[in-house]
């Protein structure tokens, strides 16, 4: 086993979990501005079922999309690792790595971000968060449905851009 293939393996995993980590942070947080008037943390502690469905839903949906940007950002690190990671082309390549990572994640974010919005907006009649807060899990599973349905198909855009970015 070559000592670089495994330093760079090493790297890609530190990159991944480092994106990883503050995605869900961000997505955490953006969460709480769509949800306006309620307290996530709250709700979570006391163990409302409902918000923990949508808070899971979130994350699994950030993680759907920002693999395929973790992807692109390995395939640059091997690519540049090929080049040289101090040659010019080498630098460029991680860079464009990066860029996709990150546009992945704010895709996710605004996706979900705008899905939730949209679904507020065609139910008018139903107050998604106020149902939440009183822990209607049927609710929750609807919201964590569209999170994930527009997650899924977000990521393939992501992927797209990835393959042509690269």
């Amino acid at each position: 086993m070559n000592l670089l293939t495994v330093a760079v393996g090493i790297i890609q995993l530190i990159i991944a979990v480092i994106f990883a980590v503050i995605a869900l942070y961000i997505g955490f947080s953006v969460f709480g501005k769509v949800t306006r008037d309620v307290d996530e943390q709250k709700e979570l502690a006391k163990g409302n079922v409902a918000f923990g469905i949508v808070v899971a839903a979130i994350f699994v949906a950030i993680g759907i999309v920002v693999q395929s940007g973790v992807a692109g950002i390995s395939v640059g690190i091997s690519k540049a690792s090929a080049l040289g990671f101090t040659s010019v082309d080498g630098l460029i390549v991680i860079v464009v790595a990066i860029i996709q990572l990150v546009l992945g994640v704010l895709l996710a974010i605004g996706a979900i971000y705008l899905a939730l919005n949209i679904l507020d907006k065609f139910t008018k009649e139903l107050k998604e968060f106020e149902e939440l807060k009183k822990g209607n899990v049927a609710v929750a599973l609807e919201i964590a449905g569209v999170i994930i349905a527009v997650a899924l198909i977000i990521q393939s855009g992501v992927a797209g851009i990835t393959a042509a970015l690269g």
